[in-house]
């Protein structure tokens, strides 16, 4: 690791804010048995974070990055991950530096381990860097993934595409994460559905037809949102 001064994690420090601190904890479910338990925060909202981030990204290495993701606080987590996202983004002719990047995000997915570090990082990199290669990769995530965060990302990460107009991933993994038994799971497959459907609402009519009975309904409720009330009445009601 560098010796030299980590300048993103000390300018976020900078702006801790004790008072914040509980009010992030309960919002991200800290307590025993939630899914967020044990993390610590230092109470610093996310558009100060990505306003630390883009003045100070371009200071730091993975060895900076890596002391971020290490780090016990969850907004140091996500500052080094957003620092990650763009450095990846302003290296688009150096797919070298790109690769190192994808490397270095996979090899810290025990350290993404919340939904926000998820949903704010993995399509903006993963997502891209896979948009002209072969995605067997976010498949084995959303199959054998070892913890709930991993399988998100697994599901996640296919928003480039569907914003691509291609949709053949997202359906397949909400497939594989269809009876998934977490919430979180749920509602980010349902997300990533209703997505789906707004570039092509007869691809997911189709995928709902033999689902909708024993789908979650917590995920059937995302991916209809946008229908109309009375088809939306018509898939509730099944």
């Amino acid at each position: 690791m560098s010796d030299s001064k980590n300048i993103l994690l000390e300018e976020m420090t900078r702006f801790a804010d004790p008072s914040q601190v509980a009010g992030l904890a309960r919002f991200f479910k800290t307590g025993p048995g939630e899914y967020g338990e044990g993390d610590r925060f230092l109470g610093i909202k996310v558009p100060v974070t990505r306003s630390v981030v883009k003045e100070c990204w371009r200071h730091v290495g993975f060895s900076e990055l890596e002391e971020c993701l290490d780090s016990e606080y969850h907004e140091i987590r996500l500052a080094g991950l957003l620092a990650l996202v763009e450095m990846f983004s302003h290296s688009k002719s150096n797919v070298a530096k790109r690769k190192d990047c994808v490397d270095f995000y996979l090899s810290k997915t025990s350290r993404i381990n919340n939904w926000d570090l998820v949903d704010l990082s993995c399509y903006q990199l993963l997502g891209v860097w896979l948009l002209d290669k072969e995605r067997s990769l976010l498949h084995d995530l959303a199959r054998n993934g070892e913890t709930i965060w991993e399988r998100r990302i697994g599901i996640v990460s296919t928003m480039t595409f569907v914003r691509n107009g291609q949709l053949e991933d997202t359906l397949s993994i909400a497939d594989i994460l269809l009876y998934h038994p977490h919430d979180l799971i749920h509602k980010a497959v349902g997300w990533l559905l209703r997505e789906a459907g707004k570039k092509d609402k007869e691809a997911l009519v189709a995928f709902l037809g033999p689902r909708a009975r024993s789908m979650p309904r917590t995920m059937l409720r995302y991916a209809i949102e946008k229908f109309p009330e009375d088809e939306r009445k018509i898939y509730l009601s099944k």
